[in-house]
């Protein structure tokens, strides 16, 4: 995916794909068509064939994709056979959460280390993963060999975090803070805002029921 120059949107489908034709593979499923992709995974046919057509020719007119040809692709594409570890940093509710789930649908991710300042926590291991006093991230991350950190601490220390974290070397930050972080060109920068999307998704329902009442 490196190689290769896609669109964001692209980008975020392809873990989508890949874990539907792990499913259809596992059923002993030969072979899919745009379609049959399409109304598993709710993204339009064209949109599949076109984001697929980034990468040359995947399927045959008239056959549709091959199914273990297409996720042997998609493993390579994605790295599916290299483990990334990830930190987390803040041990708050939603820290502990994202703890407790540690990506385990996933076979190449996990949260190796996490990183808090509350002494009550620091030094001890939570579902199966250390969690280090703030001070020693800079040291972890390098031991680690970590790039990429998962970020969930109070709204109040979320850029001063981020500016030790980029220090430290990490090149990638999801960001679960609703602040806007300033980062360098050189570090990437996933903003997740939950509520954010919970409103999106009251506006699109409160929509819907104001199209259903003018019936």
């Amino acid at each position: 995916m490196n190689k290769i120059k896609i669109p964001k949107a692209t980008a975020k489908r392809l873990p989508l794909y890949y874990r539907y034709l792990i499913i259809l593979n596992e059923e002993g499923k030969a072979k899919v068509s745009s379609t049959e992709l399409s109304e598993a995974v709710q993204v339009d046919s064209a949109s599949i064939r076109r984001d697929f057509s980034y990468f040359g020719a995947l399927g045959k007119r008239g056959y549709g994709y091959d199914v273990k040809s297409l996720l042997s692709f998609f493993k390579k594409i994605l790295n599916q056979d290299t483990l990334t570890n990830v930190a987390l940093v803040g041990v708050g509710n939603l820290g502990r959460a994202l703890l407790n789930y540690n990506f385990k649908r996933s076979n190449n991710i996990r949260i190796s280390c996490a990183f808090d300042i509350n002494k009550e926590i620091t030094g001890r291991i939570l579902s199966g993963v250390p969690v280090y006093d703030m001070s020693d991230l800079k040291q972890q991350i390098s031991d680690q060999q970590i790039s990429i950190a998962i970020l969930t601490v109070p709204s109040s220390a979320a850029q001063r975090t981020t500016d030790d974290m980029v220090e430290a070397g990490i090149k990638g930050i999801m960001n679960f803070t609703p602040i806007r972080l300033s980062a360098p060109a050189s570090v990437r920068v996933q903003n997740v805002d939950l509520a954010t999307e919970l409103q999106t998704l009251i506006y699109f329902l409160d929509s819907d029921k104001a199209k259903d009442s003018d019936l």
